[in-house]
C-alpha cells in the first residue's frame, strides 16, 4: 500500500514520461543478463540528474526498494529487481565530455564504455577498461562492479580509473566523492568504498575517469600450445621476462573448438583445436622494436606455433573470435554456471591441473578462457538443464571449483561482483568478521536497506529459478 502511494506522488513528481508503470516497461526492466525475473512496480528514467534525488528521497520515506540499472549486462543478477520496488534506469544521463589538456573524462553514469572509449580516441587519448559488452554497458555499471576486461594485466580495472564520483546517498542528498584532480586527500575515501559496492550504498549519476595517451602501435601475435599446463606456464615464463602485454588472453581447446564453430573460421590454420595465447605490445615505435625479439624468441621456446597479425584488420579479426567465444559455448549446454575467477600466477599450473581432473571428475564440459596478465579466468561449466543429474553435476563443480580457488589464494570474482549468482561463495572469501564489517557500512549509509535489497549478503541459489528464453544484444548467440 504504502509502495503505491509513493509512487503515486512520484509521478505526480515527475512526470508519467519520465515514471513508466506499464506492463511492458517493467517486465523488460525485470531481469537482467541473468534472466531472472522479479517485476518492478514502476521504471524511473531520468533526464536530469535532480530527478535521481528526488526518487530516492521518495524511496527512502516510503522504504520501496530502488535497483539502479544501465543496461542489465551483468550475468550475476545485480541488477535484477528481487525485491520489485523501483528500477531506476540511467540510461538517458549518457553525456560525456573530454577535457583534451587535464587527460580525462567527464562521463554520466549511462553513457556507453565504447562512447566514452571512441571519444577518448577522437582527441588521441585511450580509456583502457574494455568488457566485452563495452559496446552496450554502461560507465555506471562497470563502477558498481569494478569491471576490468582484457587490457587489466596492464593498464589496470575501473577503479584504477576513478578520479571523483557524484552521485546520490539512498536519503536523496547529493555528494561528490572527489574532485577532477590528479591528487585529493581531504577526508575519508568514499569514492573507492562506492566502486563495486554493485549499487548498494549510492547512486552514481557521473564520474571523473582519467585517461592515458593512445599508443603509437600495436602488435598482435597469436600463438598454440599443446596443452593448457605448457600455455599457462609459458605465460608465466613471459611475464618473469618483464614483458607486460596490453593484452594477453587465453583459449583453452573446448573454447577454441567454440569459437571456430560460432565464426566458421579456424583460429589458427593447422593447430585446430589446441589451446591458445593472444597477445598484443601497445606502446612508443621504439618500445616494440625493443620487446617484439624477446617475444618472438619466447614464442620460439614455448609455443607449438606462433604467427604474427600482417595488420591491423587481421588483428582485429583475431579480437572478434576471442569476443565470441563465450555465446558459442550453448552448443555444449543449454546452460552455463558462468564465473570470473582469478588465480594467482604462481598457481597457474595447479589450476590447469584441477580443471582437467573437474572435467573428468564431472563429465561436464568446462571450456575456460580469460585474461592471463591479471589471472581472471572465466570458467564456463556447461549443462543441459532439464538433465537432473546433470544440472546436480553441475552444482557440486562449481561448489568445488569456489573452493579451490580460495585454497590457491583466488578470489572468487575478479570483475562481475557477487550480485545473487555469486551470493552462496561470498562466505570462502570472506571470514565472518569481514562479512560483518561490510555490514554494517552498509547499514550505516543505508539505513532503511533501499538500494539493492537481497543481494550479496543473502544466499540466493540463482540456479535454482527458472530463466527467461530470452535474447539480448549481447548474447552473441
Amino acid at each position: 500500500m504504502l509502495h503505491s502511494l509513493a509512487t503515486r506522488r512520484l509521478v505526480r513528481k515527475l512526470g508519467s514520461t519520465v515514471v513508466r508503470t506499464d506492463k511492458e516497461t517493467c517486465w523488460a526492466a525485470s531481469f537482467d543478463s541473468s534472466k531472472i525475473s522479479f517485476l518492478p512496480e514502476a521504471v524511473i528514467r531520468p533526464r536530469q540528474k535532480a530527478a535521481v534525488g528526488t526518487v530516492l528521497e521518495l524511496a527512502n520515506r516510503y522504504r520501496v526498494p530502488v535497483t539502479v540499472r544501465g543496461r542489465g549486462t551483468t550475468l550475476m543478477g545485480s541488477a535484477a529487481p528481487v525485491r520489485g520496488g523501483w528500477v531506476l534506469d540511467l540510461r538517458r544521463l549518457n553525456r560525456v565530455r573530454i577535457d583534451v589538456e587535464a587527460g580525462m573524462a567527464h562521463v554520466q553514469a549511462g553513457a556507453t564504455t565504447a562512447s566514452l572509449q571512441r571519444a577518448a580516441a577522437a582527441k588521441g587519448w585511450l580509456y583502457p577498461p574494455d568488457p566485452s559488452s563495452k559496446e552496450y554497458c554502461t560507465i555506471g555499471g562497470n563502477i558498481a562492479c569494478n569491471a576490468g576486461g582484457m587490457h587489466g594485466g596492464k593498464y589496470g580495472v575501473t577503479r584504477d580509473f576513478v578520479v571523483a564520483l557524484h552521485g546520490f546517498l539512498p536519503t536523496g542528498e547529493y555528494v561528490e566523492w572527489g574532485t577532477a584532480t590528479k591528487k585529493f586527500s581531504a577526508g575519508f575515501n568514499l569514492r573507492d568504498l562506492w566502486i563495486g559496492s554493485e549499487g548498494m550504498l549510492g547512486v552514481v549519476t557521473a564520474a571523473v575517469v582519467k585517461l592515458v595517451p593512445q599508443p603509437a602501435a600495436r602488435w598482435t601475435l597469436l600463438t598454440s600450445f599443446h596443452n593448457e599446463v605448457e600455455a599457462m606456464r609459458a605465460a608465466r615464463e613471459l611475464f618473469r621476462q618483464r614483458v607486460q602485454p596490453a593484452i594477453c588472453e587465453f583459449l583453452d581447446r573446448e573454447s577454441v573448438l567454440c569459437a571456430e564453430s560460432a565464426t566458421g573460421r579456424v583460429v589458427f590454420p593447422g593447430q585446430s583445436g589446441r589451446p591458445i595465447i593472444l597477445l598484443e605490445l601497445a606502446g612508443s615505435e621504439a618500445e616494440l622494436r625493443d620487446l617484439r625479439p624477446v617475444v618472438l624468441a619466447w614464442a620460439g621456446r614455448h609455443a607449438a606455433a606462433f604467427r604474427a597479425a600482417r595488420d591491423r584488420a587481421e588483428a582485429e579479426a583475431l579480437w572478434a573470435v576471442r569476443r565470441k567465444c563465450s555465446g558459442a559455448m550453448f552448443e555444449l549446454g543449454d546452460s552455463k554456471l558462468n564465473e570470473d575467477i582469478v588465480v594467482p600466477m604462481r598457481n597457474y599450473g595447479r589450476f590447469a591441473r584441477f580443471l582437467a581432473l573437474l572435467r573428468r571428475d564431472s563429465g561436464l564440459s568446462i571450456p575456460t578462457f580469460g585474461h592471463l596478465a591479471d589471472g581472471n579466468l572465466h570458467v564456463n561449466i556447461m549443462y543441459h538443464r532439464e538433465n537432473a543429474a546433470e544440472a546436480r553435476m553441475a552444482v557440486s563443480t562449481l561448489q568445488r571449483l569456489m573452493e579451490t580457488v580460495v585454497s590457491l589464494g583466488g578470489a572468487i570474482s575478479g570483475e562481475h561482483g557477487i550480485g545473487l549468482a555469486k551470493s552462496p561463495f561470498l562466505r570462502l572469501q570472506h571470514r565472518p568478521a569481514q562479512v560483518k564489517a561490510m555490514k554494517a557500512i552498509k547499514r550505516a549509509l543505508d539505513p532503511r536497506g533501499i538500494l539493492n535489497p537481497g543481494k550479496m549478503f543473502e544466499v540466493v541459489r540463482i540456479w535454482k529459478y527458472p530463466r527467461l528464453q530470452v535474447h539480448l544484444p549481447w548474447d552473441h548467440k
